[in-house]
C-alpha cells in the first residue's frame, strides 16, 4: 500500500492533468496531447518499421507506452507488455521528442502537465533498463552467444595490437626522446595491452574447443624465428620486471612443423612463467631429443606452484583466491587459467603432452616433445 506522501504526489500529478484552455485542439489537456503524439509516432514509423516487424506490433507497442507514460504520471502500475525490447525504447524516445516539440510549439499547453508526463516518461525508461539486461542475457546465453562473444573479442585484438605496436615505438624513442619514468610507463601499456589480447586469443581458441591449430598444414620453418619472435613480444614485460630473459638456439634451425601454433603455445608459457616469476630470469630451452624429435622447455625462478594449486592447473577459467601483482607497478594478472589449458588442448592436437616440474620457492619447468623433421635441402 502507498503511504500517506506518496498519495498526495500522486494526486498532485493527476491534477496537474486535468484540462485546462486552450492548447492544440486539445482542450490543454495534457492527456489528450499524449494521445496525439503516440499517433503521431504510429503514424509516421509504422509504415517503415512495417517490414522488419510483426503486424501490428508497432502500434501495440505505441498504445501500451502511451498509457504506461500516462500511468506513471498519475502513480499508478502499469501494466505488463512483452514487447520487442529494442523497438518499446526506441518508441519511447520518439513519442518523448514529440512531447517536447508540442510543448515548445504552443504557449497554451499545461507546462506542468506537460512536467509530469516527462516525469512518467522517466519512469517508463526505468522501467525498461531491467527488460534490456534480460534482452542482454538472453542474447549472451542464447544458441549464438558464444559466436557474439567471439566477434567481439576478434574487434578487441587489433585495437590492443596497435595500443601494443605504438607503446613499443614511443618506448624505444623513435618518435622523440623518452624519460625513464615514461619508459616504465610505455612498458606497463605494452604489458596490458599484450595480457589483455593473449587472453582475448584464449578465449576465441576455446571457443573452438581448442582442437583447431591455427596451421592448415605442417610447412618448413625456423625455430630461431619462432624463438625471437616470442622474446621480441615479452621483452618489454620481463624489462619492466628487471628479469632476465634468455632464449636458447637449436643447431639444425629448419624444421617442418606447424610454427603459429608452437609460438601460440611458447607465448602462453612465457607470459604466464613472467606473471608469477618476481627476481632472477624465465628462460626458453630447446633442445633436439632425436633427429626428428625437439624438446622445448621454459623455466623460471618463481615461486612454485603450491601443492593446493595442481589439481585445478589446467582448467579454464577456474576462480583464483588471489589475483598476482606486481609491487609498485599496479598491474593486475588473471588466474583464470586460460593460457595453461589452451597449451595442453593445441599440444594434444599436434600429438604432444604438456609436462612440469616444481619446487615451492625454487621455480617451475613446463616442457614438451614435438615431431619437427629437418627441412631437407634441396
Amino acid at each position: 500500500m502507498p503511504d500517506s506522501a506518496s498519495d498526495s504526489r500522486a494526486s498532485a500529478r493527476s491534477g496537474h492533468l486535468r484540462a485546462v484552455p486552450g492548447g492544440l485542439g486539445t482542450g490543454g489537456d495534457a492527456l489528450a496531447l499524449l494521445q496525439l503524439a503516440g499517433e503521431e509516432v504510429r503514424h509516421v514509423w509504422e509504415p517503415l518499421l512495417e517490414e522488419s516487424y510483426e503486424p501490428g506490433e508497432v502500434g501495440s507497442v505505441v498504445a501500451w507506452l502511451v498509457s504506461g507514460i500516462g500511468t506513471s504520471a498519475q502513480g499508478g502500475e502499469v501494466a505488463p507488455h512483452d514487447g520487442n525490447i529494442t523497438l518499446t525504447r526506441f518508441l519511447l524516445e520518439r513519442i518523448g521528442s514529440s512531447l517536447l516539440g508540442a510543448m515548445s510549439a504552443d504557449a497554451q499547453v499545461d507546462r506542468e502537465g506537460i512536467l509530469a508526463l516527462m516525469q512518467g516518461l522517466d519512469a517508463m525508461r526505468r522501467r525498461l533498463e531491467p527488460d534490456w539486461e534480460r534482452y542482454f542475457n538472453s542474447q549472451i546465453s542464447g544458441p549464438d552467444g558464444l559466436n557474439l562473444v567471439t566477434e567481439v573479442l576478434h574487434d578487441l585484438r587489433s585495437p590492443l595490437t596497435s595500443i601494443r605496436c605504438l607503446a613499443e615505438m614511443l618506448e624505444r624513442g623513435q618518435s622523440g626522446a623518452v624519460t625513464d619514468v615514461q619508459r616504465k610507463q610505455l612498458r606497463l601499456i605494452y604489458s596490458a595491452a599484450l595480457g589483455i589480447g593473449s587472453m582475448a586469443t584464449d578465449v576465441i581458441e576455446m571457443a573452438r574447443q581448442g582442437d583447431q591449430v591455427p596451421d592448415s598444414d605442417p610447412i618448413p620453418f625456423s625455430v630461431s624465428e619462432v624463438l625471437e619472435g616470442v622474446a621480441s613480444m615479452v621483452r618489454p614485460i620481463a624489462e619492466e620486471k628487471g628479469l632476465r630473459m634468455i632464449v636458447q638456439r637449436l643447431p639444425s634451425d629448419q624444421r617442418i612443423g606447424m610454427p603459429h601454433a608452437l609460438g601460440r603455445v611458447l607465448l602462453n608459457l612465457v607470459t604466464n612463467a613472467l606473471k608469477f616469476t618476481d627476481e632472477g630470469s624465465v628462460e626458453v630451452q630447446v633442445r633436439a631429443t632425436t633427429p626428428s624429435r625437439v624438446e622445448f622447455a621454459v623455466v623460471d625462478t618463481g615461486r612454485g606452484i603450491p601443492e593446493s594449486a595442481i589439481p585445478h592447473l589446467f582448467r579454464p577459467f577456474r576462480r583464483s583466491t588471489g589475483r598476482v601483482q606486481r609491487s609498485g607497478s599496479g598491474f593486475m594478472f588473471s588466474g583464470t587459467g586460460l593460457g595453461l589449458a589452451l597449451c595442453r588442448k593445441l599440444l594434444h592436437t599436434m600429438e604432444s603432452e604438456l609436462r612440469y616440474t616444481t619446487t615451492p620457492g625454487v621455480g617451475t619447468r613446463f616442457f614438451f616433445e614435438l615431431e619437427l623433421p629437418p627441412q631437407l635441402r634441396m
